[in-house]
């Protein structure tokens, strides 16, 4: 009996639910310990600078602000989604474990997509603080408020905690008779189901409506929300007013395309052309990897009101 046959219960006829999958990406590529190496260091990296993004706001008082509310909403999830993914990838390929149990593999494909996804619907809560700083500038600090930006992250967290976990839930449903094998670095939804030997269609259309929540809307939402601020920028008469409202918009634009950028690149790319599954395999990994790694650096960097507040405390510690 083949890794396969041994890895499945059999619970009736027509229904194998698998006991293990087997993670198969990453085979026969040249010097690979090379990139987990570095995927440790990234993660390693990602783990000090959100950690000092978070530690720097809780600690400075004038941090405490409807705005790094939703900085530390994306420096935790940042954190959680760089924990959830790295360190089992690392556990995978570095001492070659690749089997996971089939619970662990669900749980493993819900954290990775959920914290990938309130990443990208911070950018959006981002965009509607920059939307009415900018456009609205009288009424920001009755609009913008604590417990209207609570509102908004815990609306987020409980929406999109419900999507994955009904997305992930559906694939509880599927039987697994043939293959256990998934052909990528971690259970990822669409590696997995296509595992499947009975009908797929329904996750097939969950699949396509979560990307359409989870990255069209936000990116057109984003955009619609920067043609407003241009038009407002453009009525503002001075040149040094408006290049200073410009500026409270730079950090977020960086991270807008750090997010945003990889993952459509890697989708047209994958459209327009044929890519090597380990090419492919690396290329998905970046996308995941990159937005928590340079999120703290470009808040660290080019936000003033951060900045000195780091200097402050290491002045102070000193």
């Amino acid at each position: 009996m083949g890794p396969d046959q041994k890895a499945a219960v059999i619970f009736n006829a027509t229904f194998v639910r698998p006991e293990k999958f087997y993670i198969g990406g990453f085979s026969n590529v040249p010097d690979v310990k090379y990139f987990f190496v570095f995927l440790c260091f990234v993660y390693i990296v990602t783990v000090l600078g959100n950690v000092l993004l978070l530690s720097v706001i809780y600690q400075v008082k004038t941090l405490h602000t409807p705005k790094y509310m939703i900085v530390c909403n994306l420096a935790f999830t940042d954190l959680c989604e760089s924990t959830a993914l790295l360190p089992k990838v690392l556990d995978t390929f570095l001492f070659n474990r690749r089997y996971i149990v089939y619970e662990a593999c669900l749980s493993y494909m819900f954290f990775v997509y959920f914290f990938a996804s309130m990443q990208s619907w911070t950018l959006v809560i981002m965009a509607y603080d920059r939307l009415i700083a900018i456009c609205f500038p009288f009424r920001y600090h009755s609009l913008v408020t604590k417990q209207s930006v609570s509102v908004l992250l815990l609306c987020s967290w409980v929406f999109l905690s419900s999507l994955i976990g009904y997305m992930v839930k559906l694939v509880d449903r599927l039987a697994f008779c043939r293959s256990l094998v998934i052909a990528n670095f971690f259970c990822e939804y669409e590696a997995t189901v296509l595992l499947a030997c009975n009908d797929i269609s329904l996750n097939v259309i969950m699949l396509f409506v979560v990307s359409v929540l989870l990255m069209c809307l936000p990116l057109i939402f984003i955009a619609v929300t920067y043609v407003c601020i241009a038009i407002a920028l453009i009525r503002i008469a001075s040149a040094q007013e408006r290049l200073k409202a410009m500026k409270t918009c730079t950090s977020h634009l960086i991270l807008v395309a750090i997010f945003f950028l990889p993952i459509t690149g890697v989708t047209i790319a994958s459209f327009l052309t044929y890519i090597p599954l380990n090419a492919r395999m690396i290329s998905n990994c970046f996308t995941l990897i990159v937005p928590a790694f340079f999120n703290p650096i470009v808040y660290s960097l080019k936000t003033e009101e951060v900045l000195s507040s780091i200097k402050k405390l290491y002045k102070r510690n000193k």
